[in-house]
């Protein structure tokens, strides 16, 4: 080999004649070995679709018990914002953030909250839970919307006075509550000139008060109100002889707070606190 061919073989990564005949089949034997053996670490397919599946899995559990959760909308109480019950074709869902809570954080006034039962307020409607095994499985680890709770607005935080006049409106703390933005009017005149105008509770409620709403509770109601048992609906009145006095739902019950409704997606928006809430004054 002259010495134009030794240059040409650097350039094409070949060894010389040489330095191959000088390599013995031993030392060639395990050079093939070392490659076999880093090939056979890598896993076979089935296991690695196996594995990212149940890393998968692990993550969306994380996700729910700690960030963001699914649910749906199971009936006409928070209507007209979300939607759902019978005559809907498809139950709005939701996305419920639970980080706005930590570390002492409460739920606000005019925030959508979903909480489990106080106790015996879940109808047989908004008790539906997810059928077939694989759909509660993927219920339980967040990968479809859950039910069995409830959705309702906050009226009234620890400390609130809440009350309905005879005309149907609510006032927190003396102030006055322009619903208008969320509420359904009611079905009824409530007393008005105008029927269908007042935001009030459900018609075979007149005027009453509520509070003050203990430390560690909540007051909540649905914007549905003449289809909505809330905490108005549970609370006792004046005329009343029979009733359970329980219209109030513990802060620890919360699960989170309804920030978007995500289907269906001609529908999807980021839901926000009305303003109107912050010009209650404090208790």
């Amino acid at each position: 080999m002259t010495s134009e061919d030794r240059d040409l073989s650097i350039f094409l990564d070949e060894e010389p004649e040489g330095s191959r005949s000088s390599a013995s089949p031993e030392e060639g034997g395990e050079r093939g070995a070392k490659h076999a053996g880093r090939k056979s670490h890598g896993l076979p397919v089935w296991q690695e679709s196996i594995l990212l599946l149940v890393l998968a899995v692990l993550i969306a559990i994380v996700i729910k018990s700690f960030f963001v959760q699914a649910f749906y909308i199971p009936s006409a109480s928070m209507e007209p914002g979300l939607q759902g019950g019978p005559g809907v074709a498809v139950d709005d869902r939701v996305l419920v953030e639970k980080p706005s809570y930590w570390g002492g954080g409460e739920p606000r006034r005019g925030d959508i909250v979903v909480f489990s039962d106080p106790g015996g307020w879940l109808t047989g409607e908004e008790d539906s839970q997810a059928t077939g095994v694989v759909s509660k499985v993927l219920s339980r680890v967040g990968l479809v919307p859950t039910g069995g709770h409830l959705v309702k607005r906050v009226i009234g935080v620890a400390g609130d006075v809440i009350s309905v006049n005879n005309k149907g409106q609510i006032t927190v703390n003396g102030h006055a509550l322009d619903e208008s933005s969320y509420a359904r009017p009611a079905e009824h005149a409530c007393g008005t000139a105008d029927p269908g105008t007042c935001y009030g509770p459900m018609p075979n409620v007149k005027h009453w008060t509520a509070g003050p709403v203990p430390d560690g509770y909540l007051f909540v109601m649905g914007d549905n109100r003449n289809n909505s048992a809330d905490s108005s609906y549970h609370l006792c009145t004046k005329n009343e002889t029979e009733c359970s006095d329980s219209p109030w739902v513990p802060v620890d019950d919360v699960v989170g707070k309804v920030v978007s409704l995500v289907w269906p997606a001609g529908r999807a928006h980021i839901i926000h606190r009305p303003a109107d809430f912050e010009d209650v004054p404090a208790p």
